[in-house]
């Protein structure tokens, strides 16, 4: 069983920086794409950022210069630096993954951390 554990969420002021990580667990082969999705009240589920596992990335909307997503494939992390944070960005934060195990590649959320940015 693959587990993807988000940290890093957290209150922080308009202008602010936080820094997530989602750490994959289980018996992995190997993982191809890992991303960020947020969803904020009231609202659907939206990609952030995605980054295959050469590095190559890819972000929704406006983010690329606010945010960066990066990867350690030696602990099969990815992270998502976030800076000049603006209170539209308050959401809760899930980590998202395409992880091959002995049973085939599937995809894994994780849990979700919550972002909340005011003053």
């Amino acid at each position: 069983q693959v587990q993807l554990v988000e940290s890093g969420g957290g209150l922080v002021q308009p202008g602010g920086s936080l820094r997530l990580s989602c750490a994959a667990s289980g018996i992995i082969f190997s993982i191809y794409n890992m991303g960020w999705y947020r969803q904020a009240p009231g609202k659907q589920r939206e990609l952030v950022a995605v980054i295959t596992s050469g590095g190559s990335t890819n972000y929704a909307g406006s983010r690329q210069g606010r945010f960066t997503i990066s990867r350690d494939n030696a602990k099969n992390t990815v992270y998502l630096q976030m800076n000049s944070l603006e209170p539209e960005d308050t959401a809760v934060y899930y980590c998202n993954a395409d992880v091959r195990t002995r049973w085939g590649t599937s995809n894994y959320w994780g849990q979700g951390t919550q972002v909340t940015v005011s003053s």
